[in-house]
Parts: C-alpha cells; structure tokens; sequence
C-alpha cells in the first residue's frame, strides 16, 4: 500500500507545454511566469485560463497594470483560444492599479483575499506587479513595504486551494533572488532574442516541484492561435539505446518508435585501414570505395 499522496496535473491548453512540465500543471501550485517585457507572458497566461476555465472551475484575473483590462482584452481576444462566453462567467477580472499606487499595500492584500474568498476560484492570476515595483523604486518610496506585500502575496498564493500564477517582468533568472522564486512551486522563464535578421523566442522550464520536466531552452511561436511550444528533442544516454539484428548484420536503432522499421535500422559505419597500394614516403593518400555492404568506407593507406 502506497502513502504517497497524488497530484493531479492540469493540462495548460498550450501545444508542447504540457511535455517540457512532465505532464502538465500540479494542481494547487503556485506558479511564476516570468521573462522579459514583450516575450509573451500575459499571452501564455490568458492561453492556459481559457484552456482550463469552465463553470466548475472559475478563474479570476488581478490586473495591477496601468492600463485598463478592457484594453488587454483587446489585443487578448485576437487569439483564436478566446472564448466570449466565458468572460463573466467563468472568468472574472479585477483592477488593483489604482489601490497599488496609493502605495497601501495592506489594503491591496486584504482585497485580493476577499476577492479570493468570494469567488472561490480554481485559477487565480495576478499580472504584473513587477511594473508597480520598478515604479516604486524609481520614486524611491516604500520599498521596504513593497518587498513585503510581494512576499505576503507569494505567501498567500501558496496557500490558497487554487492553482494560482504570478506574473512579472525580469531579466534573467540567475540575475534575481527574490523570496518569490523560493516559494514558487514552478517557474517558467520566456525570453526573446535577435539572430542575425530573425526574432527567436525561447521557454524555460526553471523549476516544476514534485515531477520530471524536460531541461533546457525550447523554442516557441506566437500565431494567431496562441503560443506554440517545440521541444527540442532529448538525447537518450548510449546505453538505453538498443541494436537490431537484421541478416545477421548489427543495426543500430534510431532510437525513434517505428522509424526503425521504416528504415530496417542504421547499419554501423565501418573503417577500415589497407596498404594495398603502394605509399609515397610524406604524401597520404585517401582511397573512399562502397563495400559491399552498401556503406561508405574510407581507407588510409
């Protein structure tokens, strides 16, 4: 009999994001999506509240930006994953620019739990507080109160019996030490960089508590439908990778499920050494022949 308790993993709606997670989201986790501005975090996090927003199971959206949700919207809804019916219904968003900028933080927290407390959400997002925190510090106010309402509301996210996901704006994850990144369950990094005349976006996996993810930088696209995700294929260690025999001839397997019987497995390559011709003292000379075998064989003679 196993103690083990299960974790139930929600799928994010978004493709390929659920492999790079090992699965998908662990449900009541406190998430952090985090990137440079413009990298697609408010999009990825719209993406995955429509995937997963349903009646049984209401999300509600904090906006701590300076412009309205009404105007996010706008740009939101050009998505194909938005869904109309939903707003109001299953999803519900809140305005807290200006209670943040008053700079009462302890009134700001009070309100996000009784909104919380009301609605009994399954989803909760609260995006971006990092703007208000720069805005702060260039004002240089309150930025002892400020480090702690960001550590309360971190604190408070991990409580609650919701799956919830902070959102904000930073450079680059070896670059910060804040609180939040400890407390986080799951960090997700976006970024977007310049090669040669393309823009390449790239999606990190940063930390997933409790389950495997797939390491390293992925790429991934935002379309019309939303953002895509391709994971970069992982290399299996040599020794998992198996030898077919076919016609008493070693294969070596692909490694890739039915790509083998397609190509009736990768033959090994062969070198072989021969002195049948004659060699010129401090010239080398390279003979390629087919065997008959069918490979290639390059001989030094």
């Amino acid at each position: 009999m196993s103690n083990k308790v299960t974790i139930r993993r929600l799928p994010t709606g978004v493709p390929g994001l659920d492999n790079l997670l090992g699965g998908g989201l662990p449900e009541f986790s406190f998430n952090l999506i985090a990137g440079t501005p413009g990298s697609g975090k408010t999009t990825l996090a719209h993406q995955i509240m429509f995937s997963l927003a349903a009646p049984d199971c209401r999300a509600l959206f904090f906006t701590v930006l300076g412009e309205p949700p009404l105007k996010m919207l706008r740009y939101q809804q050009q998505f194909s994953f938005f869904d109309h019916a939903k707003i109001n219904d299953s999803i519900r968003f809140v305005n807290l620019s200006a209670d943040l900028l008053e700079g009462d933080f302890d009134r700001v927290l009070e309100r996000i739990a009784a909104e919380v407390k009301e609605y009994e959400p399954c989803l909760v997002f609260v995006d971006s507080f990092r703007s208000v925190v720069q805005s702060v510090r260039a004002e240089a106010r309150n930025i002892p109160d400020l480090q702690r309402f960001v550590q309360q509301l971190a604190a408070q996210m991990t409580s609650w019996q919701a799956t919830s996901f902070l959102i904000g704006e930073y450079q680059g994850p070896e670059n910060e030490s804040s609180p939040v990144f400890t407390v986080a369950d799951g960090i997700l990094w976006l970024s977007q960089n310049t090669h040669r005349n393309s823009m390449v976006r790239k999606i990190q996996v940063v930390k997933i508590r409790g389950q495997g993810q797939a390491p390293g930088l992925h790429t991934f696209r935002i379309s019309d439908t939303g953002v895509m995700v391709f994971p970069r294929a992982i290399v299996q260690p040599a020794e998992s990778v198996g030898k077919v025999t076919a016609g008493g001839t070693d294969r070596i397997s692909m490694g890739v499920p039915g790509l083998d019987d397609m190509l009736g497995a990768v033959c090994q390559p062969v070198i072989r050494c021969s002195r049948s011709v004659p060699r010129v003292p401090g010239k080398p000379f390279w003979r390629r022949r087919f065997s008959p075998k069918g490979y290639l064989a390059a001989n030094l003679v």
